[in-house]
């Protein structure tokens, strides 16, 4: 057990009401100490033509990797002279890549651009440690201000500045199933969880698992949508701007809530990737599952599924009408070895070609209003859609509404939650973690 796990079940069986715990740092998050400010300069505009090595730093492989060559490819056709390094350090959702990154960026070695979510898990770091060059005046030229919505990038930036550029959106609250596996088994896919819960019974009864989970990191996954299906968007926003306290009975029932759909996983779930937990729903095992929409990149491009006939979605239980979002982006490190390069790759990442050859592959939409919705499939193009029309909220668990020290310390307060199954307990336990990392003040 981890010590921070430890530090957290002790204070917690000591102190019920605790409101303050300084939970263990994990490895992929740089502390204040360690990221002391350093003198950042201005982004130019012109560091010459683009030659010799670029590397780029991510965590897209596997089936996630066909969309990242393809801008590659697209960057190595506009700038023949540069050899582009492809640093891809595998792990679901980031986990194994920040880690590295930290080392990279604490020790002075920075790559020339590294993928990062939009929002707080870059703000709250290396923008907070003055590791990044401010990239308004690239904002500027490109006309990437009238384009790109204002709510993303007042999301990517501060009043200091724009500190990457977003190559895509994701939806991460969505609810995968194959429509005639449901018609065999006679039901459809909830409108909330309570609903989920009361077929959930009957598809057990035949040998189905309901949902479909995987390693750990698509637990916080869940929580999230199960977080907006209870609370609703007004008090799900809340939660991160002091509203609602993590102590509430409404979020304390997000936690209860929760309790009641793990019953209903399989029981292997931290053995697996998610595209493994993909491949439950796809081969008949399981009946639905929660995943952002990377999972659609993954069953079209990699399966060879048709969406709307082979596979279907829906909002997660509870949560039509509100999409909750995330960005992946890429930013500009201070002290790259090839500026050049990097500006060029910034420039084709935010460009409507550069978005447009890479989302229909990875199975998000463009972050760009502009986009030639013709060159998506169908889920995307509904994904646009209601991009477009629906309520808009940030994802936790990738990034968009809380630092990386909260994110890492909720990832201990779910391996809390996972032993004991303590709703109350872990809903303290939130609350100390949120007043720890600056999201509430009490």
């Amino acid at each position: 057990m981890k010590k921070g796990l430890t530090l957290m079940i002790t204070l917690l069986l000591l102190l019920p009401m605790v409101s303050v715990w300084a939970g263990g740092q994990q490895e992929g998050t740089a502390t204040a100490e360690e990221t002391e400010t350093v003198a950042v300069p201005e982004v130019k505009l012109d560091y010459g033509k683009p030659s010799g090595d670029l590397e780029i730093f991510s965590w897209w492989a596997g089936d996630e990797a066909p969309a990242l060559n393809a801008l590659i490819d697209l960057y190595n056709d506009n700038y023949p002279q540069v050899e582009v390094i492809n640093a891809t350090v595998t792990g679901g959702s980031g986990v194994n890549a920040k880690a590295v990154l930290k080392t990279r960026m604490l020790g002075g070695d920075p790559p020339d651009s590294f993928q990062v979510h939009a929002g707080q898990e870059l703000i709250g770091t290396w923008v907070a440690a003055e590791r990044m060059l401010d990239l308004t005046p690239l904002f500027e030229s490109e006309g990437w201000m009238d384009v790109i919505p204002e709510d993303l990038i007042n999301l990517i930036g501060t009043e200091n500045g724009i500190w990457s550029v977003p190559v895509n959106v994701h939806r991460s609250n969505v609810m995968w199933y194959i429509p005639e596996n449901l018609e065999e088994w006679g039901v459809e896919a909830p409108q909330s969880w309570d609903e989920f819960l009361e077929i959930a019974e009957d598809l057990e009864a035949q040998g189905v698992t309901p949902l479909s989970l995987a390693t750990n990191w698509t637990v916080n996954h869940l929580w999230e949508s199960v977080a907006l299906g209870v609370l609703g968007a007004d008090k799900y926003d809340g939660l991160w701007n002091g509203e609602l306290s993590w102590t509430s009975d409404e979020a304390v029932e997000v936690w209860a809530t929760l309790d009641e759909v793990l019953e209903y996983t399989n029981d292997d779930f931290s053995s697996l990737s998610w595209q493994q937990a993909t491949d439950l729903v796809v081969g008949g095992d399981a009946a639905f599952n929660i995943m952002g929409d990377w999972a659609a990149g993954y069953m079209s491009t990699t399966l060879n599924l048709e969406p709307g006939s082979d596979y279907s979605w829906a909002a997660s239980p509870g949560t039509d009408g509100v999409f909750m979002f995330l960005a992946d982006s890429f930013g500009f490190p201070k002290g790259v070895k090839n500026p050049a390069a990097t500006l060029a790759w910034l420039k084709t990442c935010g460009s409507k070609k550069g978005q447009d050859t890479f989302n229909p592959l990875k199975g998000s939409i463009s972050a760009r209003t502009d986009s030639d919705l013709s060159k998506y499939n169908d889920y995307s193009q509904s994904a646009a859609e209601d991009f477009a029309d629906n309520r808009i909220v940030g994802s936790l668990a990738h990034g968009v509404t809380a630092n990386e020290g909260f994110m890492n310390d909720f990832a201990t307060v779910m391996e809390m939650f996972l032993n004991n199954r303590n709703p109350e307990q872990a809903a303290n336990a939130a609350q100390a973690i949120a007043i720890q990392n600056g999201i509430v003040s009490r």
